[in-house]
């Protein structure tokens, strides 16, 4: 490939990316000759004369050693069908690139002129959008000299890590025959563009969170994932989830050595993971103080149909939103079976999320519903309880004696937790269900 230049120069650049060859496809529409002249059905009726089969083969075998021009669409070979030749051929453009590959070219300076050129300073740069990368420079050690019709090759590399418009820049400064210095710029410009999209859900099971990616392949050719891996954030814990029934240790340690790729076709191809993440109960407290949702990113690795590798990681996958709260209420412990107009305990959980000692604090259920209506199910006896303070980090439980007064299906609710220091409401207990038996 070739870049523009203004004015005359005895210089020009000539750039090849260097990419993994493609298969070079010969008459890729074959035929039988049977199938022309017999048809599909031919060995389909039992009528048919094997000695007349074995004349019509007697007879091509006899027009073969002709070796005529016409009879170049024949099927020599069952492979010939595939119009594979053997025969790779070199990139003749740059082609599409793509984001997470590794940009490798040939460059080429070469002296179109009648005279020799001398102290060369070549200079090669990647430009995009928000940055600029220098690829290669021979300023400290300038090309002492290129004769007419020589030339000076060097292979440049670069990752590939922004989308949009790059432009490589190839600049070379030489004295001519007539001793003037001269500046030679080239640009080589091309865009690129997403290989693939992720998708990913994130649903929450109790104490599991399960993350489903959603892996669509945006190029034109097959990609065969060598590693789709989840890296977790602390302190969660991922574990890769597939439909293979074989869970066994040592064959689990062999599909990892032997592992072969997940391939997602081209255009358009889909293709589904899930992983199970985890965290300890321990510090599943500091997470929420935090107030972060993070989960992790994916790792991408991939090859092409000829083997040319690419690398992607996502962004920060978040999570389900994680409210702040400074102090949280819960139910631990309810009773099997809960009788109308008898008390029943249920033991509570008061947690201190702040990095200060909190309290004395007030625990009380109020007697009228957020309607105005009186409660199901209230406390029996004293309608506060009075918690001492509570350390940073801190947890106390207690038990509540309650009643109810309706049979069926009732819900514990407008249990709040006020400061008696600060003089502030923190918490109010979100609403539990529970079924009251009539005796």
């Amino acid at each position: 490939m070739s870049g523009g230049q203004g004015g005359s120069h005895s210089l020009a650049f000539r750039v090849m990316r260097l990419c993994r060859p493609s298969f070079q496809i010969d008459h890729p529409l074959r035929c039988d000759p049977f199938d022309l002249m017999l048809g599909e059905d031919f060995f389909d009726d039992d009528l048919q004369s094997p000695t007349a089969l074995s004349s019509l083969l007697a007879e091509d075998d006899q027009s073969k050693e002709k070796e005529t021009y016409w009879r170049r669409f024949e099927l020599e070979n069952p492979l010939d069908a595939m119009g594979l030749s053997g025969l790779l051929v070199l990139p003749q453009t740059f082609g599409a690139i793509y984001l997470g590959e590794t940009f490798c070219s040939y460059v080429s300076v070469g002296n179109h002129s009648n005279y020799e050129v001398r102290d060369v300073v070549i200079k090669a740069e990647m430009q995009t959008e928000r940055q600029r990368l220098v690829l290669s420079d021979t300023s400290k050690s300038p090309v002492e000299s290129i004769r007419a019709g020589g030339r000076y090759d060097f292979i440049i590399e670069h990752d590939i890590k922004e989308l949009g418009a790059h432009t490589l820049v190839c600049m070379a400064v030489y004295t001519d025959a007539d001793g003037e210095r001269k500046h030679l710029p080239q640009f080589f410009k091309f865009v690129v563009a997403n290989p693939l999209s992720v998708r990913t859900k994130v649903r929450s099971v109790k104490e599991s969170t399960f993350l489903e990616a959603c892996i669509e392949n945006h190029t034109k050719s097959h990609l065969y994932m060598d590693q789709v891996q989840f890296e977790p954030v602390q302190p969660w814990t991922a574990t890769a989830l597939s439909d293979d029934g074989d869970n066994s240790e040592v064959d689990s340690k062999i599909r990892d050595i032997f592992k072969a790729p997940d391939l997602i076709r081209a255009n358009g191809g889909i293709r589904n993971y899930l992983y199970q993440l985890r965290q300890p109960s321990v510090d599943s407290r500091l997470l929420e103080v935090e107030g972060s949702n993070s989960l992790g990113k994916i790792q991408l690795t991939w090859r092409t149909n000829l083997g040319e590798p690419g690398r992607l990681q996502t962004l920060q996958i978040l999570g389900n939103s994680i409210p702040h709260k400074e102090v949280d209420l819960q139910i631990v412990q309810l009773p099997p079976h809960i009788i109308l107009e008898r008390p029943f305990l249920v033991q509570a959980r008061l947690r201190n999320h702040t990095e200060k000692r909190i309290g004395p604090l007030e625990i009380s259920l109020s007697q009228e519903d957020e309607h105005g209506g009186k409660r199901a199910i209230v406390v029996h006896g004293l309608w506060t309880l009075v918690v001492p303070q509570l350390e940073a980090f801190g947890t106390t439980e207690f038990n509540l004696s309650l009643i109810a007064t309706s049979f069926g299906v009732q819900k514990i609710s407008g249990i709040v937790v006020y400061d008696l220091r600060e003089k502030r409401l923190y918490d109010s207990l979100a609403s539990v269900e529970v079924f009251v038996n009539p005796e």
